[in-house]
């Protein structure tokens, strides 16, 4: 295996792992924000509060985009394994 191929490797693994994992990140995000934000205007300190409904949003997020997820896994999984070969020599 040559250093421009593991480079290229290296760089599609980064960034299929970024690719997986902004949906869930993005939804927490904007889940936090909005609980924040309801938290300033009600003076709700409650710690709960900001936890339940991002794991809540995250986990539907998860159920909803599985079948994506696995495809994407997949599809990536065996264009590894054909590109063997190629690490070999």
């Amino acid at each position: 295996m040559n250093p421009e191929f593991a480079v290229e490797l290296l760089k599609t693994v980064i960034l299929h792992a970024i690719l997986l994992a902004a949906p869930f990140l993005c939804m927490a995000m904007i889940v936090g924000l909005i609980v924040s934000l309801f938290q300033a205007v009600t003076s709700i300190s409650e710690q709960t509060l900001s936890f339940v409904p991002k794991a809540l949003c995250v986990l539907g997020l998860l159920l909803l985009l599985l079948p994506w997820l696995i495809r994407e896994m997949v599809e990536f999984t065996s264009a590894i394994i054909q590109r063997i070969p190629q690490m070999v020599s």
